[in-house]
Parts: C-alpha cells; structure tokens; sequence
C-alpha cells in the first residue's frame, strides 16, 4: 500500500503555520485544532520545519514552565524528512517508528499535499488486512458451496 492511497482516504487537511509566527500562536493552533503537529512553510507552502506538542513541552520544561516569547523558527525542527505518494506504507511507518516520529508530511516536487501520523498508517494497514480477511472467507464459503 501506499501513502497515497492513505493520504486519498484520509484528506488533505493539515495545519500550517509561518516561522515567523509566535510560538504562543502556534500553541494556540495546536490545541484549537486538536492536533499533535504544525508543518511551518514558507509564502510557497513549502515545508520549512515541523513544530510538535514535544517541541513545546521541551521548551516549557527548559524555561521552567514557561513558554517562551520567540517564534516558531525558534522551536521547530528543521530536518524534517518528508514523504511520497509513492512510497510505501510498512517502510514509512518502519523510518518513522525507528526515528521516534508520529507525524510525516507528504510532500511532491516540493508541495505540501497533507500530512500523515503513525496512527493513519497503521489504521490503514489494518483496514487494509480486515478487507484480505474478509476476502479470503468468502472465497472459502464459494468453495464449501
């Protein structure tokens, strides 16, 4: 499988922010949105860094609980590594396990075009396995019959 055909299941919605912006709006975002991750791009919408709740919580815990004043370019890891529609899920969830990650963007000829987590991957690797399931007993109730 994949990651196309997850991030066509799952939409092309994610949540992007400027690296100029604060890091007080980006936490902001964050939790308005319910969501673990901001891909930063720059004016062409080109992933320039990832800001994620760890990155905010390691900062909060450096600066004794206290968010600090910078923006987001301040915070934000900037060597993201990025997926492809073609490539293929087991690989990526493999790289992103292996690399203590949950949130991939999915990036083609430079255009962000969404972003997947490890729990999209594996959600799809198991509707992926139930829809086998499901295929091989039907085809042993055609040969019973």
């Amino acid at each position: 499988m994949k990651l196309g055909t997850v991030l066509a299941a799952k939409g092309p919605a994610v949540f992007t922010i400027a690296p100029e912006a604060t890091l007080l709006q980006a936490v902001e975002m964050l939790a308005t949105n319910n969501v673990g991750a901001l891909i930063v791009v720059d004016r062409e919408r080109r992933p320039v860094g990832i800001l994620s709740e760890r990155d905010v919580v390691r900062a909060l815990t450096a600066n004794n609980g206290t968010l600090p004043e910078g923006q987001v370019d301040s915070l934000m890891t900037t060597k993201v590594l990025t997926g492809g529609l073609n490539d293929e899920v087991n690989a990526v969830l493999d790289t992103m396990t292996r690399g203590h990650f949950r949130h991939l963007p999915v990036v083609e000829d430079g255009e962000l075009l969404g972003l997947v987590t490890t729990g999209d991957l594996v959600h799809a690797q198991l509707d992926h396995l139930e829809g086998r399931v499901e295929t091989l007993q039907d085809q042993l109730m055609s040969a019973e019959n």
